[in-house]
C-alpha cells in the first residue's frame, strides 16, 4: 500500500510518500519569509503553499521513483489550521485523485501528530497517554485506539507552543520562538526568575499560559532593555521552565490517576530539549514507559499525516470530493 501525504495546515508546506507504514520520503518546505513579520501571516502562507505544492509533490514522487498512477490514495489535512493554507493542500490533493482516480482521504492534523509516533516505534501499542503541545494545541489525550480518544486537559487560553512565540517577540528573539527560546535557556538559570504556574480549580487538568505570558511582558517592561539582555539566557530558561514544569506535572497527574503507564509526546513542542528531558526523568520515576517522535515528526510534516491516512485507508473510511476544510476541526467531533 502507497499513500501520499499533504500537509498545508500552517506555514510549512509538506509532501510525503509511505509505503507500507515505512516512509520513502518526507519533503517539507518551510516558509522562511514569515520571520521578519514574527509570526505567520495567513495570506502569505497561501500564496506560498500555491507556488510551491506542485513541484514538492513531482520531487517527492521523483525522489521515491513511483508514479501517481502507483499511489492507493491520498491523504491530506483538511483541519484544523488556517482557512486559506488548508484550501490550497486539499484542492490540490482533491485534483490529484480527481486525475488519478484514486480515493482521497482527509485527516486531522491534530490525530496526525498523534500518530507521528508510529513512524519511529512502529510497536508503539494502545492505549497511551499522549501529551500533544504545539502553536496551536495544547492537550493531555488518552488514545485508546485510533480513531478512539479521551480528552483529560487542554489549554483554556494559549496553547504552549503560540506561548513561546509570544515570549520570543517580546524578547526580540524573532520566530519560531520555541527553539530560539530552548537554544537560548541552554545557557541559563532556570531559578532565576519565579514565573507563574497557573493552577486550575476543582483538580481539572487543564493549561491556561496566558497570565505567563503577561508576567514576562511585565517584567520585561519594568526591568529595561539593558537589564533583560543582560539576563536573557536566564529569562529564557526559567520561561521555559514554566510551561514545561506544567506540561509535565499535569500529564504525569493524569497517568497516575488513570493507572496509564504509557507515555506519548507530540506536536512541535515535543521537539523542546527540557520538556523531553524532564519526561524522561518523571516516567524513569514512576516507571512509566515514554516515547518520543524524532525531530523530523515533531513538527509539520507530512508523513504523519500520510501515516494517519494509511488507517483510514486499511478502514476503508474514505471523503467525499466534496469535503471541506474545518479551520477549528476538533479531536474528537469527527469521529
Amino acid at each position: 500500500m502507497r499513500i501520499l501525504g499533504i500537509e498545508t495546515s500552517c506555514d510549512e508546506t509538506a509532501v510525503a510518500i509511505l509505503e507500507d507504514r515505512n516512509v520513502l520520503v518526507n519533503l517539507v518546505h518551510s516558509q522562511l519569509l514569515h520571520q521578519q513579520y514574527g509570526g505567520v501571516v495567513p495570506e502569505f502562507a497561501s500564496r506560498e503553499h500555491m507556488r510551491i505544492i506542485e513541484t514538492l509533490t513531482k520531487a517527492a514522487l521523483n525522489q521515491s521513483h513511483i508514479t501517481i498512477n502507483e499511489i492507493d490514495g491520498v491523504a491530506v489535512t483538511r483541519g484544523p489550521g488556517l482557512m486559506g493554507a488548508l484550501l490550497v493542500g486539499l484542492s490540490f490533493a482533491k485534483g490529484l485523485t480527481y486525475a488519478s482516480n484514486k480515493p482521497l482521504i482527509g485527516v486531522n492534523h491534530v490525530e496526525g501528530h498523534i500518530m507521528a509516533n508510529f513512524l519511529d516505534h512502529p510497536d508503539l501499542k494502545y492505549p497511551f497517554l499522549c501529551l500533544l503541545a504545539s502553536g496551536g494545541h495544547s492537550q493531555i489525550v488518552y488514545v485508546k485506539d485510533f480513531h478512539n480518544y479521551q480528552i483529560f486537559g487542554r489549554s483554556i487560553d494559549d496553547a504552549a507552543g503560540e506561548a513561546f512565540d509570544k515570549a520570543a517577540r517580546i524578547l526580540n528573539l524573532g520566530y519560531p520562538g520555541g527553539p530560539l527560546i530552548d537554544r537560548m535557556a541552554e545557557n541559563g538559570n532556570p531559578g532565576f526568575y519565579p514565573f507563574p504556574r497557573a493552577k486550575i480549580k476543582n483538580g481539572v487538568n487543564d493549561f491556561s499560559f496566558s497570565g505567563l505570558k503577561t508576567s514576562i511582558l511585565y517584567l520585561v517592561k519594568k526591568e529595561g532593555a539593558d537589564w533583560t539582555q543582560r539576563h536573557l539566557h536566564d529569562i529564557c530558561a526559567s520561561y521555559q521552565e514554566a510551561i514545561v514544569d506544567v506540561l509535565v506535572t499535569n500529564t504525569i497527574t493524569v497517568a497516575r490517576h488513570e493507572n496509564i503507564n504509557r507515555l506519548v509526546l507530540a506536536g512541535g513542542v515535543a521537539a523542546n530539549s527540557r520538556l523531553r528531558t524532564a519526561f524522561q526523568s518523571e516516567a524513569a520515576r514512576y516507571g512509566m514507559e515514554i516515547y518520543f517522535p524524532s525531530m523530523e515528526y515533531c513538527t509539520d510534516n507530512a508523513a504523519m499525516i500520510a501515516r494517519a491516512g494509511i488507517e483510514l485507508f486499511i478502514r476503508k473510511q474514505f471523503s467525499e470530493s466534496n469535503i471541506s476544510a474545518i479551520p477549528n476541526l476538533s479531536l474528537i467531533s469527527d469521529n
